[in-house]
């Protein structure tokens, strides 16, 4: 009897001092606090669920990679810039502490995971380059050159590895590219809201409201980054939309394909062109289908002409934006032509480059009034070239290469159909965005950094998610 007396005294108690604390929140913090009694059990049991599993934190770096960025316009007091790296922290904390997971190591023994080592060293030695100029800078910047490489090809390598995976993934990246593009055509035909336009004002208006037409940004970083994300999902659908599925299927890609294109255009990007091309000309010399190959070359073709030696549809200021890319002359092209030979005249003394994060608005932050920082870059490799000297440009773009040679080979080798078809869509994409982050900072920004490196992880686990597949099968 006491003693349940004493069950009904505690609870008693908990549920006094339960209602205490609520009481507390909704005095001192008013509707804040209310909503603070709602979002914590929801948080907790959100927390909860991305802990179950590695590749459960995994889908959530890919949502923060998509939306963190235009998130901050709306919530500038948070520190939702780093959410991606608090995502990546939990996929590590999860792998730790889930005593019933068996990892398999074996599946970083490859050259991905060789090359994304040695990056990362070159990034770490940069710490002693003597033209850094902050230690703040590095640890910023160090982030989307190598930190959430050498992060997220390892986590999927040994977590996400099985061909379900490979579809969540592909599944995600097509849901969300669909919210952007939806965001922005609300953004074209409805208009920009308060936060936007605020954003647009603290600088970005000069170049994203050219001629009183908006380039469209979405949530994305800015038009640059959102015309690049969408031409490589719009490439993406295209190429899945000719693989070997039912029709149903097919036909959700294609219509997919065309949304995402007109959102290209909408973006005014005219670096992002390079991508449908460059990564249409991978994939069709990647299928080696010679028929199919001289049919696409016909179509570039077509476009080219279309774009270059004609004035059909020059009264519309997409299509005008979109051909001035083709034009040598363009002012904006020879702007970038004459910054590059400033940084050659710079950087022919300092082979290792003036440090990581001494250029673009790392370096604006962290060291104005310098050399690197007020000269744009315009360029991801010009950046790395600025940042990290020739030798660290020569590094990476050989890494960049060898690792597109060696998906390929392990391509050629996939035997089932629609896993090829799937992993031939990430590969033509991670050619088209290497050959577009030439033009603009692409590469290492968010969302496509993410995209690139988990993409990367299953090219190489070709041989495996294909062996799994056969297996099925039989």
């Amino acid at each position: 009897m006491d003693i349940a007396r004493s069950n009904k005294a505690v609870t008693f108690v908990g549920i006094f001092a339960s209602a205490f604390v609520m009481g507390l929140f909704i005095i001192r913090l008013e509707v804040l606090g209310i909503a603070a009694l709602f979002a914590i059990p929801i948080g907790l049991v959100f927390l909860y669920w991305v802990l179950q599993k590695p590749s459960n934190a995994l889908d959530l770096t890919l949502v923060c990679a998509f939306f963190a960025i235009g998130a901050i316009r709306y919530l500038p007091s948070l520190p939702l810039g780093l959410t991606v790296d608090f995502a990546l922290l939990l996929a590590i904390v999860s792998a730790i502490f889930h005593t019933q997971l068996k990892t398999d190591f074996t599946k970083l023994k490859n050259s991905l995971m060789l090359v994304s080592v040695i990056w990362m060293g070159y990034n770490v030695a940069e710490i002693v380059n003597p033209e850094a100029r902050s230690m703040a800078a590095w640890f910023y910047a160090v982030r989307g050159t190598a930190l959430y490489m050498i992060l997220a090809v390892p986590l999927t390598l040994l977590y996400a590895n099985k061909a379900k995976d490979l579809d969540r993934f592909i599944y995600l990246f097509m849901l969300f590219s669909v919210l952007a593009s939806l965001w922005g055509l609300r953004q074209y035909y409805i208009g920009l809201d308060g936060a936007e336009n605020n954003w647009l004002d603290q600088g970005p208006r000069s170049t994203h409201v050219l001629f009183g037409n908006l380039r469209v940004f979405s949530f994305f970083s800015d038009a640059g980054q959102f015309g690049a994300g969408t031409a490589q999902a719009g490439l993406m659908a295209a190429i899945l939309a000719l693989g070997p599925f039912p029709i149903r299927t097919k036909l959700i890609y294609a219509v997919l394909s065309l949304l995402f294109f007109y959102l290209m255009i909408l973006s005014g990007t005219r670096g992002s062109l390079i991508i449908p091309v460059g990564g249409a000309m991978a994939f069709l010399f990647a299928s080696k289908n010679f028929k199919v190959m001289l049919g696409g070359l016909a179509v570039l073709g077509i476009i080219f002409i279309f774009l270059k030696f004609t004035l059909i549809g020059h009264d519309n200021y997409q299509i005008r934006r979109m051909r001035s890319a083709l034009d040598p002359n363009d002012a904006s092209l020879n702007v970038r032509k004459e910054n590059q030979k400033k940084f050659k005249v710079y950087l022919k003394s300092r082979p290792f480059g003036g440090g990581i994060g001494t250029s673009g608005s790392w370096g604006i932050r962290f060291s104005p009034g310098t050399f690197l920082a007020e000269t744009p870059n315009d360029s991801w490799y010009v950046k790395i070239w600025a940042e990290m000297g020739v030798v660290g440009l020569s590094l990476h773009l050989t890494i960049l290469v060898f690792i597109a040679l060696m998906a390929l080979l392990k391509i050629w080798k996939v035997k089932d159909e629609g896993l090829k078809q799937k992993l031939l869509a990430l590969f033509s994409g991670y050619v088209g965005i290497i050959l577009a982050s030439y033009g603009n900072p692409i590469l290492g920004q968010m969302p496509t950094g993410i995209v690139i490196y988990m993409s990367w992880a299953y090219l190489f686990l070709a041989q495996d998610l294909d062996k799994e597949l056969l297996e099925n099968k039989t």
